[in-house]
């Protein structure tokens, strides 16, 4: 599959979420086949546009696969409902963006973490002065943004119940975001400012990441 020449981005295209409003109905080879061309000029060519743009100061981005795996899953529906792109920051934290039907979604922060990384956060976490700084810090955030969901029910083992910080012990990562809704403004350049607030307006989450966690140094099939 070729992709068009990225140019200047100047919008999410309407047609964009159109695209995948259609592709939820009828997930189907001959759907896909019959708007592949709307995919690579209306959904993956703005993407890849835009990514391009923010490269020198969130690094490169992976545009994801739109075909899903389906070896080992249930659902055999072949494509995926969305278009997602991820970078990775020099601290180890992640700037994730992903278009669907329903809008943008821009996220950043660690997600699942390696086992490396995951120690770390924990210990910060337990850590009075360490793990009271992150609950403070996800305490303004959380007024603007979406906060990942725990991803354990009880506390890991070797750790309280009742841990004062028992909440972000539960996770495996910790991430924030913010919806985009499909309005004028994410049709225009506006959306590109949008998105790059949205991550620079969460850098005390990744100082405190970047600090206390860091990336991996496991290989990639050691760290999960």
């Amino acid at each position: 599959m070729s992709t068009p020449a990225a140019d200047r981005f100047e919008g999410f295209p309407a047609a964009a979420f159109a695209f995948y409003r259609g592709l939820e109905a009828d997930n189907s080879k001959p759907f896909w086949t019959a708007n592949q061309q709307t995919y690579l000029e209306e959904v993956r060519a703005p993407i890849a546009a835009l990514t391009t743009e923010l490269a020198d100061e969130f690094g490169l981005f992976q545009l994801f696969r739109p075909h899903r795996d389906v070896r080992f899953s249930k659902d055999k529906t072949p494509y995926k409902t969305s278009q997602g792109a991820v970078t990775e920051g020099e601290g180890g934290e992640l700037y994730y963006l992903n278009l669907s039907s329903t809008g943008v979604f821009a996220g950043s922060g660690m997600y699942r973490m390696a086992s490396d990384q995951l120690d770390r956060f924990r210990r910060a976490v337990d850590a009075e002065a360490t793990g009271t700084a992150l609950l403070e810090i996800v305490a303004g955030l959380e007024r603007r943004y979406t906060i990942g969901e725990p991803d354990l029910k009880v506390a890991p083992r070797g750790f309280p119940r009742d841990h004062p910080r028992i909440r972000f012990l539960r996770h495996k990562g910790i991430t924030v975001g913010r919806q985009l809704p499909i309005a004028p403004a994410i049709h225009t350049r506006r959306a590109a400012r949008t998105i790059t607030d949205t991550w620079r307006g969460a850098a005390p989450l990744h100082e405190w990441l970047a600090t206390h966690v860091g990336p991996s140094t496991l290989a990639p099939d050691e760290g999960r």
